[in-house]
C-alpha cells in the first residue's frame, strides 16, 4: 500500500510576477539551474525546498494517466498546469507552494484538487480573495447514470 495523492492545479498567473517567482516557479517545474547555482548567486534557495515538487513528466505509477507540469505565456500572463504523484512527506512543502501560488493567482474558483490515489472524490482547491481553500466534496451526490456524467444544457 502506497500512500499517494494526486495533486492537480490549473490557475493563472499576472504578467507582473517577478523574475524572481517566475525562476522558483520554473525550478519546481525541472526547468531552472539548479539550487547550488542560486546559492552562490545569492538566491533565496528556493523556499526551502530540497528538489524541484513538480518536476515528473511521464506515466503516473499509481494515479493514471500523465505526470505534466508546464508553465506558458498566455500573452496578458501566465497559465500554469500541474498533475502529479505526491506522498504525504511533500504536503509541508507543497502547502507552502500552493499558498504561495494563492496570493499570486489571477484565477478565482476552483483551481485544483487533492486526491488519494484509491479515492473515487478528490478534495478541490479553491483560490479566491487571495488565498486557496480545500473543499471536501460529498460522495452521496455522484451521478450515477450516463446522462448526468455531462449535463445537457438544454434539458
Amino acid at each position: 500500500m502506497a500512500d499517494i495523492y494526486e495533486l492537480q492545479l490549473t490557475l493563472d498567473l499576472p504578467d507582473s510576477l517577478p523574475p524572481q517567482d517566475l525562476a522558483l516557479l520554473r525550478w519546481h517545474l525541472g526547468e531552472e539551474v539548479s539550487r547550488q547555482d542560486d546559492e552562490r548567486e545569492g538566491g533565496d534557495g528556493y523556499d526551502g525546498c530540497e528538489y524541484p515538487l513538480w518536476g515528473a513528466r511521464g506515466p503516473a505509477r499509481r494515479i493514471g494517466g500523465a505526470l505534466v507540469g508546464e508553465l506558458c505565456s498566455d500573452g496578458g500572463g501566465w497559465a500554469l498546469t500541474v498533475r502529479q504523484e505526491v506522498h504525504p512527506d511533500e504536503f509541508d512543502d507543497l502547502r507552502r507552494v500552493v499558498l504561495w501560488l494563492g496570493a499570486r493567482t489571477t484565477s478565482v474558483g476552483a483551481v485544483g484538487h487533492l486526491r488519494f490515489y484509491e479515492s473515487d472524490v478528490p478534495d478541490v482547491l479553491i483560490a479566491q480573495a487571495g488565498e486557496v481553500h480545500r473543499a471536501v466534496l460529498r460522495t452521496d451526490e455522484i451521478a450515477r447514470s450516463p446522462t448526468e456524467v455531462i449535463p445537457d444544457p438544454w434539458n
